[in-house]
């Protein structure tokens, strides 16, 4: 039996000052594994998040020159975990939000094959840093993922993830705000399994970063699941948005016909014209439902191969 090896990776912005209470805190041993290894993604920080890594012993680090965003710095922290021979890559952040202790417990799944992507459900309704507003919108959030998914997951959007080695190679993050989501859509997608457990949270240290406003939040995520959605259950969503455009058609042909058998029908000839034309719309949208439908497979056999040159280029040594 080969050695089992954990590399947890810590994605980072301009985190020199609570880097070093993060690092402090990861576990020194896990039962069932061999090897703990850091790795730290510097992404485009401007202060010394690089040196202070260094100094506090870290092992791995990756440097972005530019800022690239945290979808980004986790997409490259998951490749560069594979090429070090990870079996098993937990990723969570640099802020030190997430209690370290459950790292062994988000691990624990994978090692007994229970599931390939484990996620630490935050006591959300209990955070005191959370407003009533984010607490809801945090909600509706979970419940649309749940709705696109079939996944009862109640923290979507948590960064404390415990990830198998095949589970980060099969995953290809597209999304330039964050990978949560796309994470959860693609594993649904793909059929790979799902674990959720309850963590706690440590008192909170700096101001999130990685969105300006609420509103901003709001329209990135809803960007983010539209997308992905569209790229793998896209004829759910147009068939959706046509049916709603046909139901519209039938209602105005309806009125006219109202108005035709009451005998002022000349004068509604423009419900006709605005029937035909949802009627031709509403028809084009599923028809490129179908035709995006029919160009899955076409996706589906890209990503098997990208995932065979990842398995071999990438293969344990």
């Amino acid at each position: 039996m080969t050695d089992m090896k954990v590399i947890i990776q810590i994605p980072c912005f301009n985190e020199e000052k609570t880097l070093p209470q993060t690092l402090a805190d990861l576990p020194k041993s896990i039962k069932g594994i061999d090897e703990i290894e850091i790795l730290v993604v510097n992404d485009g920080s401007s202060d010394r998040t690089t040196e202070v890594a260094r100094e506090n012993g870290v092992g791995h680090i990756v440097s972005f020159r530019k800022h690239r965003g945290l979808a980004a710095a986790f997409s490259e922290g998951l490749n560069k975990a594979l090429s070090l021979g990870a079996d098993i890559v937990v990723n969570t952040d640099a802020d030190n939000q997430y209690q370290a202790r459950f790292i062994p417990d988000l691990v624990d799944p994978i090692l007994r094959h229970e599931a390939d992507i484990v996620i630490g459900c935050r006591p959300i309704k209990k955070m005191k840093d959370f407003s009533l507003l984010k607490k809801f919108l945090h909600l509706i959030g979970n419940r649309v993922v749940r709705r696109f998914t079939g996944l009862n997951i109640s923290d979507a959007t948590s960064g404390f993830r415990a990830y198998s080695r095949e589970a980060a190679l099969k995953l290809n993050i597209i999304s330039e705000f964050t990978y949560t989501i796309e994470s959860i859509i693609q594993a649904s997608a793909k059929r790979i399994a799902i674990k959720t457990i309850p963590v706690e949270v440590n008192p909170k240290l700096r101001k999130s970063r990685l969105f300006s406003s609420m509103p901003q939040y709001i329209t990135n995520s809803i960007n983010t699941i539209l997308r992905i959605y569209f790229m793998y259950k896209p004829l759910s969503l147009f068939s959706w948005l046509g049916g709603l455009l046909l139901i519209f058609s039938l209602a105005l042909l309806l009125r006219y016909l109202y108005f035709f058998f009451q005998g002022s029908g000349t004068g509604h000839v423009q419900s006709v014209i605005l029937a035909a034309a949802f009627l031709i719309i509403g028809s084009f949208v599923i028809l490129l439902g179908i035709l995006a439908n029919l160009m899955i497979s076409s996706r589906i056999l890209q990503e098997e191969t990208l995932y065979r040159i990842k398995k071999e280029s990438l293969k344990k040594k």
